[in-house]
């Protein structure tokens, strides 16, 4: 299946993504922020001249001058030192008729004060206003002066030009917009080094390839024969096939095991010896409630930890019915190859005697051909009736010749057509490696013979092979149907075994007669059901 390349990548997408974030995030913060600072700025500096006000109002020399018990032109020096050591713009002193006893402006003083918003404080209340004087627009904090005796007696305002409250504002929020500022740089490193890691973590895959390698790896898992397993680092399973399940089932283990401890689910498994040692155990046999799996178990690792465990496993039996297939096909194989190369012999003698115009022993020599090809054929027709394994006899006494032996059929020899045909090609099995073995036996022998007889009786077979061959003697007698066990070199010992696996599975026995210098006979008894008597 083919995924559309994204216009982004992952990296890219994860870096505009968390930006935006962190960005809509300081942006709402420096909206809701940046407004409450400037409106905390302002009442600071609104608190700041009303404090200053106070004070003034409530200096004794101010009140006295005020009150006639001093000179008002003491004021002005007093108001002017109170502003240069407040900083703030002025501080004006009235009294009740709203005239100034103090400003900045010397010239200022003794003339009414502008601004109109002085008239509550005069009537006694304290308050804070924005309106334009002569210094132009400035935040003014009213506060009656009052004597001791409850009488007020004039006014004082503190003011602030509204150019300095916003500039005060101004670096408030510029603090603010350098914070939002960092917090942006910090959020572009932070979401690049996130994106990058993440892609590392991911090896470096498009969120596409790895929906893409995900539906791979499950078609895959899925189409094959093999049961997989797969477990985490702490033994539960993570991952179960089709096919795993399905010989789960066959075993009794019924449900899902993923999630599940191995342990609970297949009690006799290696996987949690191999995620402890690390090491692979191959081609192990598992007894699973009655099935023998033959496993494979490998130890997962990410970044040289150990991360899990996988297992694969098929039933054995199977294996095995390939086993015994392939040495089937192989044993058919074998058998017309030599009947191809015998017929290959007689031709090249046919076209030699043709080339030398031996016309007469040419008819002779065809006729001997025929008629020996004839009896054997006949014989064989008569006394095996499935024409299966009649053929492959053929094959078999064809393929005797060519390596310089003889292979006789008794001649009361007789096997009925089964009722089973599939069982033939365990017979075939059978027949083929203990005539191969004959065969093996007198390679090295003067007299080269290996007789078969084939009966039948009450629903048993007889298979007899024997040889002329240097005998067995009683140690390899107990040893000759271990698989791999042969003294013909490595990579033999298999056709006796594969045997003996065919006669177990037929209820079968094999007894061997022999003794060295005197030749080897295998005796084969197995049930067999004729068609004719089950018709």
């Amino acid at each position: 299946m083919r995924t559309s390349k994204p216009f982004f990548s992952l990296q890219t997408i994860m870096t505009l993504l968390v930006c935006g974030v962190v960005a809509l995030s300081l942006t709402v913060t420096d909206i809701l922020i940046s407004q409450k600072v400037a409106d905390n700025t302002q009442q600071n500096l609104a608190n700041k001249a009303t404090n200053i006000a106070r004070i003034v109002a409530h200096t004794p020399l101010v009140i006295e001058a005020l009150n006639g018990q001093r000179a008002d032109s003491e004021i002005q020096p007093f108001a002017n030192e109170i502003r240069q050591i407040t900083d703030v713009e002025f501080v004006v002193v009235t009294d009740m008729k709203g005239i100034r006893k103090s400003h900045p402006d010397i010239s200022k003083v003794g003339q009414p004060f502008v601004g109109g918003d002085e008239g509550e404080a005069l009537k006694g209340h304290e308050y804070v206003s924005n309106a334009k004087g002569t210094l132009g627009m400035s935040l003014r904090a009213f506060t009656p002066i009052v004597t001791p005796t409850g009488k007020q007696v004039g006014a004082v305002a503190v003011g602030i030009l509204l150019n300095n409250v916003n500039q005060a504002v101004a670096q408030s929020r510029l603090i603010i917009f350098i914070s939002v500022g960092f917090g942006l740089l910090v959020g572009v490193i932070g979401a690049l080094f996130l994106a990058r890691k993440i892609k590392h973590i991911m090896f470096g895959l498009e969120p596409n390839e790895i929906a893409k390698m995900l539906e791979e790896r499950s078609a895959m898992l899925e189409s094959v024969r093999e049961g997989i397993l797969a477990i985490d680092k702490d033994s539960h399973i993570t991952l179960a096939n089709a096919a795993a399940l399905r010989l789960f089932n066959k075993a009794g283990i019924l449900g899902d095991p993923v999630g599940k401890r191995v342990t609970d689910c297949v009690p006799n498994t290696r996987m949690q010896l191999v995620l402890e040692t690390g090491s692979a155990e191959l081609d192990q046999e598992l007894n699973l409630f009655g099935i023998t799996l033959v496993t494979n178990v490998i130890p997962l690792f990410v970044n040289g930890k150990s991360v899990g465990a996988i297992a694969t496993f098929r039933d054995k039996t199977e294996i095995k019915q390939m086993a015994e297939e392939l040495t089937g096909v192989l044993l058919y194989a074998e058998a017309l190859r030599a009947q191809a190369h015998e017929f290959m012999n007689k031709l090249q003698v046919i076209l030699g005697m043709v080339h030398m115009k031996y016309y007469d022993q040419l008819s002779k020599y065809i006729s001997r051909i025929a008629h020996q090809q004839q009896n054997e054929i006949g014989f064989i027709s008569r006394h095996i009736k499935d024409p299966v394994l009649a053929g492959f006899i053929l094959g078999k006494m064809s393929y005797a010749r060519e390596v310089g032996a003889e292979l006789v059929l008794f001649e009361e020899c007789f096997l009925p057509e089964p009722a089973n045909p599939e069982m033939i090609h365990d017979i075939v099995t059978v027949f083929g490696n203990l005539v191969d073995n004959a065969l093996d036996a007198v390679v090295d022998c003067p007299l080269k013979r290996i007789d078969v007889n084939f009966s039948y009786e009450n629903g048993v077979i007889i298979l007899e092979v024997s040889d002329t061959g240097p005998g067995i003697n009683n140690e390899l007698k107990r040893q000759i149907f271990v698989k791999g066990n042969s003294t013909k070199g490595p990579n033999r010992g298999l056709g006796l075994y594969l045997v003996k696996r065919s006669l177990e599975r037929l209820n079968g026995k094999i007894e061997i007669l022999s003794e060295e210098g005197q030749g080897t006979q295998f005796k084969v008894s197995l049930p067999y059901k004729s068609k004719d008597e089950m018709e």
